[in-house]
């Protein structure tokens, strides 16, 4: 059983009349998080590549696009505050990518980044997305790397959040071990106290307000997370090592402007390595967030909307 409300079909779904809208609501006002009205939030589905494929959709559709790709064992709702809030000046998509959200698992059980980076290249030419700014937390950084890589001339710009060619192994089997050992629950309080415990940065109202977009009930009443963990889990380190990674020398043809996006307390990009990646990129730049660590715009939304506007603002003034 899903826990949270989605279109069921291919027609758009009125999202800000449900009570989840409501709930994102008071978390942006819990953190002074502005936004303006009215307000287009729909949810959406699209089949590419024969996958069916889950999307939420904000703003107006004439303003300039970005589009948004979530980390891994997370979904595109991982991107709400950080839409609410830019809805008013950007053609916002944020893409449940496949195994994740509320979209089709692989039947190939494939999600290395050249099968991701396939489906976004699909996506966005199903959906008549030109020239789209990219914004890509993690896994979806690297899958945003990889399209860019082979599609050099799709996106406009890309914003990478946490990630790069040299991340920490440590910090990775931080992740990697979080998502191995939370995966099914009898009461959901008890995912809610494992959240809190690997993410102080978060209130228990926020993680209380989003873990419906996290979790399914199975019909003998337990809670596990809503991602095709079998293949990940079991390759995912093989796919990493063997293609989604890339080097420095990759990075030097990332041709777009390209912010990285790295947080203070980051247990995956390291300071250093973050420095050697933005002097990699041809049109790099690098900011620093504060008070968060490797889940930067959902650990401190604020600082991570004043990071990342005045770039897209500066991609966009033309537009």
């Amino acid at each position: 059983m899903h826990l949270n409300e989605f279109a069921s079909t291919t027609n758009p779904m009125d999202m800000t009349q449900t009570a989840e809208f409501d709930s994102l609501c008071a978390s942006a006002s819990d953190l002074n998080i502005a936004y303006r009205l009215p307000i287009r939030y729909v949810s959406r589905n699209l089949v590419a590549r024969h996958h069916r494929f889950h999307f939420l959709e904000w703003g107006n559709a004439a303003a300039p696009t970005i589009l948004l790709l979530h980390g891994g064992n997370q979904s595109a709702h991982s991107w709400d505050l950080v839409s609410l809030a830019l809805q008013d000046r950007y053609h916002i998509v944020a893409l449940d990518q496949r195994g994740h959200g509320d979209s089709e698992w692989a039947r190939d059980a494939d999600y290395s980044s050249q099968a991701m980076a396939a489906d976004v290249v699909a996506f966005c030419e199903a959906l008549g997305l030109m020239e789209p700014i990219i914004m890509g937390h993690s896994m979806g950084g690297f899958n945003t790397v990889r399209v860019t890589l082979v599609e050099p001339n799709l996106p406009k710009a890309i914003v990478l959040v946490d990630m790069g060619p040299e991340i920490s192994e440590v910090g990775v089997n931080i992740v990697r071990n979080f998502i191995i050992e939370n995966q099914e629950f009898s009461d959901i309080d008890d995912f809610v106290a494992a959240v809190l415990a690997y993410d102080p940065y978060r209130s228990r109202e926020h993680i209380e307000r989003t873990v419906k977009y996290n979790l399914l009930q199975r019909t003998d009443g337990i809670y596990i997370s809503k991602v095709d963990h079998g293949p990940r889990l079991a390759h995912g380190a093989e796919q990493r090592r063997n293609s989604d990674r890339f080097s420095l020398s990759d990075a030097e043809h990332i041709t777009p402007p390209a912010l990285l996006v790295r947080g203070a307390d980051s247990w995956v990009l390291e300071a250093d390595a973050a420095q050697r990646f933005v002097e990699a990129l041809p049109r790099g730049q690098l900011v620093t967030v504060p008070d968060c660590s490797h889940n930067v715009h959902g650990q401190n939304t604020a600082g991570f909307l004043a990071a990342v506007e005045p770039f897209l603002a500066s991609i966009t003034a033309n537009d």
